[in-house]
């Protein structure tokens, strides 16, 4: 019996698409399925894709959705308990799908499990290790840099980068799927907030592991696609799953750490992107789209908030790098 449904999102990834399908048909021993959902390519990777592995089922967009909306649509046209989704820039090694099953399926309270994410540029080092947001609306890849040696036990995370991660699919029922409000980026950290305020926790498993390239649709690690969607959508992920009292409690931390991310992107020369961003969030937050739920009680919400607190020390004992 299939569990597993592999979901791919994919936009021009000529250069990526067909190594990521080998890597994840070579290094799987357990039955899956694999969707790729397409956001309107005009390269060759789909028909590349189809020659060499007929058996991956094909989802073609009119045009780009991003990630929320690809991933959306493969997770709608799912039918397993599980779905996994992984970015079309990563290589996955063996057990990589075996290991994020055996962990998922240890508590129904786990709604998603993080794989052990290597750079390609230096697969001994970490790419993420962990997905973390703290209370001064810092979202960090834990270990980043950092010896891959050192991340080998697995903890619980704020949230799972999903760019490699499993989900029990019958919770999207409950929360709701993947914001495409956000379009691109810190949509991972929203929706693993949303199955926090129900409830539901997150994981990092070292056993799964997977190279990633990173940045490969938007370019560069800071560019100023990637910096104004981020500053934006963290605007407006605050609003959505905070309660007010939460906001103005958190609003010193909040100050800090979007004043000195102001400063870090003037230096790199993108300090009108990053504010313009910021308003651009703020004009999103809109009441109709805040979370409400009788589980999202101030108890549930405590328990965030210190934690909140916690990874801000985490981030700077850690350093890991901010999203």
């Amino acid at each position: 019996m299939c569990k597993v449904t592999v979901i791919i999102p994919n936009y021009n990834g000529e250069k990526y698409l067909v190594p990521c399908l080998a890597s994840l048909y070579e290094e799987t021993r357990t039955e899956i399925k694999v969707i790729v959902v397409d956001n309107g390519s005009k390269d060759d990777s789909l028909n590349r894709a189809i020659k060499l592995y007929p058996q991956t089922r094909i989802i073609r967009l009119d045009c780009n959705y991003g990630f929320c909306g690809a991933v959306n649509e493969g997770i709608t046209a799912s039918d397993t308990e599980y779905v996994l989704l992984l970015n079309n820039d990563t290589l996955v090694r063996k057990g990589f799908v075996e290991a994020l099953l055996r962990r998922i399926e240890r508590s129904e309270k786990i709604f998603s499990v993080e794989a052990k994410m290597l750079q390609y540029q230096d697969e001994a080092r970490i790419d993420s290790a962990g997905t973390y947001y703290n209370a001064l609306g810092w979202a960090f890849a834990r270990g980043k840099d950092q010896s891959a040696k050192k991340y080998n036990y697995c903890v619980k995370t704020f949230a799972a980068c999903g760019g490699a991660a499993i989900y029990r699919r019958k919770v999207f029922d409950e929360i709701g799927l993947f914001d495409e409000r956000h379009f691109a980026y810190l949509e991972d950290i929203d929706i693993g907030y949303r199955a926090r305020l129900y409830g539901y926790v997150n994981v990092y498993e070292p056993k799964a592991e997977v190279v990633h390239v990173g940045s490969a649709s938007s370019g560069s690690r800071y560019n100023e696609f990637k910096v104004q969607y981020s500053s934006k959508n963290n605007i407006y992920l605050i609003y959505k799953n905070m309660p007010t009292w939460q906001i103005i409690l958190n609003l010193p931390f909040l100050a800090a750490g979007f004043g000195v991310k102001t400063a870090f992107f003037i230096k790199k020369g993108l300090g009108v992107t990053y504010l313009k961003g910021l308003a651009e969030g703020v004009r999103m937050c809109d009441k109709k789209y805040k979370v409400h739920t009788e589980k999202a009680d101030w108890r549930q919400c405590l328990g965030i908030q210190w934690e909140l607190w916690v990874n801000v020390i985490r981030r700077f004992s850690d350093m890991g790098e901010e999203e």
